[in-house]
This record gives structure tokens, C-alpha cells and sequence, in this order.
């Protein structure tokens, strides 16, 4: 009679398990993960997949209630992942309207491409910047002196910037700063202002092939 009394509990816990939803489990690390959106602005993918997955596993537990558990960890991927994405997207939108100081043009790396289309080193619309003050951010490309740097290359991302090789000539800009301004190697992005000096033919540098752009920078940031 025991047995049978066991068996028919064992059926009943049996009966009412349900499995954890692995999408649960998925939304709630994203929502962690979303802090680092606001480290940069890319990262804001985080957050959003956060989004996706909280809800898509929200509609399957709620679908199927006696099979799958979890829904405290989407609600709360889903709360992280929402409030990351909206702070993060305020944050990045305020420096991006701010971060540029009064009396310098606004330009990126994507500005000074060749068009593929011409048989030119540089852009027209790059060389037309020679002599303008302008406002450009970048990473410090690594070389033989990483500390108190007053002049360096300045490149436009991290895997240009710290994985080695060449980067392409119209990804360099040579940076020289004025005193007292200094600047060390890091991972960190930088924003500089400063003139810009556009060279139809390659200036040579030490240790690369050499570049066309110079910024004599008197903004550091």
C-alpha cells in the first residue's frame, strides 16, 4: 500500500513539473550584459536583443503554462534590457549633441574615404577641409612610445588600433598636439579638435607608409 502511495505522489510531482525556459535564462543575461551599452553606442545591440528575447519568451511560457517556468527572469531581462536601452540611448544622444565644443566641424573617418568610383588617393570633399578647424574622434594607434605622446596616429577603431597591421592610409590621421597637451596609449576613444591639413601625396612617418591627413590638435578630450 506504501509503494502504490509513493508512486501515485512521484506521478503527481511528475505530472506538475515544468521545464525551465532556456529563452528565460537567455533574456535575463542579455538584461545584464546590457550595462555595457553605455560604454558606446553600438552596444545598444545588446539591450535591444534583450528586448526580443525577454518578450519571445514571455509569449511561449505564457503559451505553454504546464510545460515551461521562468517567467520572474524574463520580467526581469525584460525591466534591464528596457531601462539600458532608453538610458543608454538618452546618454549616447546627449554627448553626441554636446560633445562638440563651439567653432569646430563636426567630421569622422567615413569623410575622409576615397569614392571608389575615382582614380583619386582622397575625396574632393577631404581636400576642401584643408585648413578648416575641425572635430574628429579616434583611438591612438600603438607604437614604440605609449606615455606622454604630444604627437601620434589617430585611427578609427580598436581592431585597427590593437590587433597590428597597416592600417589603410586614409584610416590615419597624424595628430600633433599643442602644449601642454599630452595624451597615452589606452583603449579609450578620444576626441580631438584642431586644423586640419590635407596632403595630396603621402608624408612619410616612421613605422607606417605614411599619410595624407595631419591635425595640429589644441582640443584633447
Amino acid at each position: 500500500m506504501s509503494a502504490e502511495v509513493d508512486l501515485q505522489l512521484a506521478a503527481g510531482r511528475l505530472a506538475h513539473y515544468r521545464a525551465m525556459s532556456t529563452m528565460a535564462i537567455v533574456a535575463m543575461g542579455l538584461g545584464f550584459l546590457s550595462v555595457a551599452a553605455i560604454l558606446s553606442a553600438t552596444l545598444l545591440i545588446l539591450p535591444l536583443c534583450g528586448v526580443i528575447f525577454s518578450v519571445a519568451a514571455l509569449t511561449r511560457i505564457r503559451s505553454r503554462p504546464l510545460e515551461l517556468t521562468g517567467m520572474p527572469l524574463a520580467v526581469a531581462g525584460l525591466a534591464m534590457s528596457c531601462v539600458m536601452f532608453l538610458g543608454g540611448a538618452i546618454l549616447h544622444t546627449v554627448v553626441y549633441v554636446t560633445e562638440v565644443p563651439e567653432g569646430y566641424q563636426r567630421i569622422s573617418f567615413f569623410d575622409l574615404q576615397p569614392d571608389k568610383r575615382s582614380a583619386l588617393h582622397i575625396p574632393e570633399s577631404a581636400v576642401n577641409l584643408d585648413g578648416q578647424r575641425i572635430f574628429i574622434k579616434g583611438y591612438v594607434y600603438p607604437g614604440d612610445q605609449r606615455h606622454d605622446l604630444r604627437q601620434f596616429v589617430l585611427v578609427p577603431d580598436m581592431g585597427t588600433c590593437c590587433f597590428g597591421g597597416q592600417p589603410a592610409l586614409t584610416d590615419m590621421v597624424e595628430v600633433n598636439l599643442k602644449e601642454p597637451l599630452r595624451v597615452d596609449f589606452s583603449y579609450r576613444k578620444r576626441r580631438l579638435g584642431g586644423i586640419l591639413h590635407v596632403d595630396t601625396t603621402l608624408k612619410p612617418i616612421s613605422g607606417l607608409n605614411g599619410v595624407y591627413y595631419q591635425l595640429d590638435a589644441d582640443y584633447l578630450n
